[in-house]
């Protein structure tokens, strides 16, 4: 009986020591969830997020309005700031109408002007109703969800009557992943939460075609789309890739074919915690409505570069792939990838005329030379293979990475051949914008994404974002032309 009481009482310390330790391995890993890996993949902004509602923004005139200059030789307008000039608007998207409104929708960091009650970040509408030539003031797009965290905007136009206005972002703490809805040009919306999740998500990528809406998101490794097929009424989430067995993924780009497939790029990092291991490239395609899915790898990307110099997350300049598709239903695909771990990342483009099956051998389609910076694709098309593409790159900053421009180039046979490029980045003089904005470049990204989009009239509108750092201050930018 000795030996046994022994016994036990041993056990018992084992298992009290073991309970000290899984506490205590629990209070060390919590914060190593959701919030902790996108900090450290995206970046930590002590500033922009961390210095919550500002009492001078506050007070600023929610009266901004925004007038656009001619386009000059080069058939672009000078870049225009949008959004509050309160510093620190981040990661815009925007959409263009067949009846000549230009919408543009972004994340207001640090307070929105004349709204006490607006949480930091708040999602902000801005709209034109003549093509871009003049913009209303912004204003805040779902009051009712103002009080909560509301970030990663898009904003897309029903393909089908080419006017129905369809917004995404993400609320209460990333947890919600909400879709909006217009049917008057954007006066009035309704809004639903496609899906409730109990941690963060990342990176909302809305599709819409018709009655049927896609809005697709990731949650660490994990890939999700949440479908409609009653025009945004009710939603149905399903997993891209059942077997996750990834580091991280992140939402790139999506597009609906006129056949009804949905496509969406997505980014698939095979390790966690650090820049390293390879970036997987994925076009996943659905073509029952979303039920099932197929993904193929577009390519294979080295680990990111290091840009935490400019307080930045070590996958912040990733890899990442955009795509859309034309009325023929050719799939058209922009992305960076790098070579060399750790090293500068190129610009490339593939096309795909059987429905994502193969796709062509990528080609570079920048001109700078090699080692200089490639980030940040944005792809558009119109017509029968009517292709236009954008990218932000460092070839100012000679293998650096304080200095970037946002290029441009299009292609009317399907990306056969392209035009010349057009740096669309111009030096707009400010106390506020000397610390990043120079005559030959800005200083750094402003946002994890930028988008771009074809009028009616065959004009690209782009809106993108440039700043000092990852950090603030920084704000965002429109352009327009031909």
């Amino acid at each position: 009986m000795k030996v046994l009481s022994q016994s036990s009482r041993m056990v018992k310390v084992f298992l009290f020591v073991a309970l000290a330790l899984a506490l205590v391995l629990a209070a060390v890993a919590l914060p190593y969830t959701d919030f902790y890996w996108e900090w450290h993949m995206e970046g930590k902004a002590k500033i922009r997020e961390e210095g919550g509602v500002q009492a001078q923004n506050i007070k600023a005139s929610p009266i901004q309005p925004a007038s656009v200059p001619a386009a000059g030789p080069a058939g672009f307008t000078p870049q225009t700031r949008l959004g509050f000039n309160v510093n620190n608007e981040w990661e815009p998207a925007i959409a263009s109408d067949l009846s000549g409104h230009v919408y543009v929708l972004y994340p207001q960091y640090g307070g929105v002007p004349g709204c006490s009650t607006c949480y930091s970040p708040t999602m902000i509408l801005q709209i034109s109703s003549d093509h871009g030539t003049t913009w209303g003031s912004p204003t805040v797009i779902y009051p009712t969800g103002s009080t909560s965290y509301q970030v990663d905007a898009q904003i897309v136009i029903d393909l089908v009557d080419g006017q129905t206005v369809y917004a995404s972002w993400l609320q209460n703490n990333k947890s919600d992943i909400v879709v909006a809805k217009s049917t008057n040009f954007g006066a009035t919306w309704t809004v639903v939460t496609a899906d409730h999740t109990n941690a963060g998500t990342d990176k909302p990528i809305l599709a819409v075609r018709g009655q049927d809406i896609y809005v697709s998101y990731d949650h660490t490794q994990t890939a999700y789309v949440a479908a409609s097929h009653d025009g945004g009424a009710s939603f149905t989430e399903v997993k891209i890739n059942q077997n996750a067995k990834l580091g991280w993924s992140l939402g790139g780009g999506g597009t609906v074919t006129p056949n009804g497939n949905v496509f969406f790029s997505w980014a698939g990092y095979e390790q966690n915690g650090g820049a390293k291991g390879n970036v997987n490239l994925y076009v996943s395609k659905s073509t029952d409505g979303g039920a099932t899915w197929t993904t193929k790898v577009l390519d294979i990307s080295k680990a990111p570069p290091d840009c935490s110099a400019f307080n930045c997350g070590w996958a912040f300049l990733g890899a990442q792939a955009v795509m859309t598709s034309d009325v023929s239903g050719t799939l058209y695909a922009l992305w960076n990838a790098g070579s060399v771990a750790k090293g500068p990342e190129r610009i490339y483009f593939a096309k795909s005329t059987d429905g994502g099956n193969t796709w062509s051998a990528k080609a570079d389609v920048s001109n700078a030379l090699q080692g200089n910076h490639h980030a940040f694709p944005a792809i558009a098309a119109t017509g029968n293979g009517d292709v236009r593409i954008s990218w932000m790159d460092a070839r100012a900053a000679n293998g650096g990475m304080n200095k970037w421009n946002v290029y441009f180039r299009s292609s009317t046979n399907g990306g056969s051949t392209w035009s010349n490029e057009v740096d669309l980045s111009t030096y707009v003089a400010g106390a506020d914008l000397s610390s990043y904005i120079f005559t030959d470049g800005f200083r750094f990204p402003f946002g994890d994404y930028y988008e771009m989009d074809i009028d009616d009239q065959g004009t690209n509108h782009l809106i993108f974002g440039e700043a000092f750092n990852y950090d603030s201050p920084g704000s965002i930018w429109y352009t327009k032309g031909k």
